[in-house]
């Protein structure tokens, strides 16, 4: 039995279909019944739980063969993670009374940084969880091309790509979430021992240039890159209803300076950015 949280968004709904496909048993853990009636249909049982109900996420964990833990994104945490770090003891308390076979649990390019960051949650997940009895892989992703799809409404409209990531021409290590998926798949059926660390990334670094001109290849038109002063985050995220920015803007900080990046050489995925952007201009 194969359990997996977060299932409803890209990473874990693509682990799991690679899973269904190989023939697996498979457990989607949701918070709500109701979304759990589409993985149901497709062989899925199904459990409810929230990461705040410790009990609850023991029975789901319960009879594993291996489970895949993904954190709840939280983009406007309050300081030091408070939300982040009761999960956590939630999530390890049930892993140890379940005591899976194996875990895999999502991280990120970064996660070791030493350097205060939005992504420090992730590393914070990484100490707490890196201290169970089983053993435990850290997929470290890096930054998800399915991101770009909040440029495609400006892009298609002005022509302009609105970039964070700076200078504009500094490549920065992307990967398709259907790539971390299937990986993460592979991943929960291999054994291994103790704590472990797989870097991924996509088929080669991007720039904002690049993805400006890919998206336009895509949208048949001319996109142009332009940077987002950094003298106008702070107050840009403030209006955009965010309470806690600063997170957020060191995490883009880091990109952009060098010291968010892998810790070793990561595992190249397959999918390419021209794909990821079709798909995600197609539904858009």
């Amino acid at each position: 039995m194969y359990v997996i949280t977060g299932i409803t968004g890209q990473v874990a709904s693509a682990l799991a279909r690679n899973l269904l496909a190989a023939g697996k048993e498979v457990r989607a853990v949701v918070r709500d019944a109701a979304k759990g009636e589409t993985w149901q249909a497709q062989g899925c049982s199904v459990a409810v739980a929230d990461m705040q109900d410790r009990v609850a996420l023991t029975r789901a964990f319960h009879g594993a063969t291996a489970v895949f833990v993904l954190l709840p994104p939280n983009f406007d945490p309050r300081p030091d993670f408070p939300e982040t770090r009761a999960i956590l003891a939630n999530l390890h308390a049930a892993l140890l009374a379940s005591h899976p076979e194996r875990v895999v649990c999502l991280s990120t390019v970064g996660a070791q940084a030493s350097h205060p960051n939005l992504l420090s949650q992730l590393g914070e997940m990484e100490h707490v969880l890196g201290q169970l009895p089983m053993p435990v892989t850290f997929l470290r992703a890096a930054w998800f091309m399915e991101n770009s799809l909040w440029d495609i409404a400006p892009a298609r409209e002005h022509g302009v790509l609105y970039s964070f990531l700076q200078p504009l021409d500094k490549p920065v290590h992307m990967v398709a979430t259907a790539d971390v998926g299937r990986v993460a798949a592979q991943l929960l059926q291999e054994p291994w021992e103790g704590v472990r660390v797989v870097e991924l990334t996509g088929p080669q670094a991007i720039s904002p240039l690049q993805l400006a001109a890919t998206l336009g290849q895509v949208l048949g038109r001319e996109v142009k890159a332009q940077a987002v002063p950094r003298d106008s985050w702070e107050a840009l995220f403030l209006e955009q209803g965010m309470e806690n920015p600063v997170p957020r803007m060191q995490m883009l900080d880091g990109f952009n300076a060098g010291w968010i990046d892998f810790e070793g050489t990561p595992r190249q995925a397959r999918t390419d950015l021209q794909t990821v952007l079709a798909g995600l201009v197609e539904r858009s």
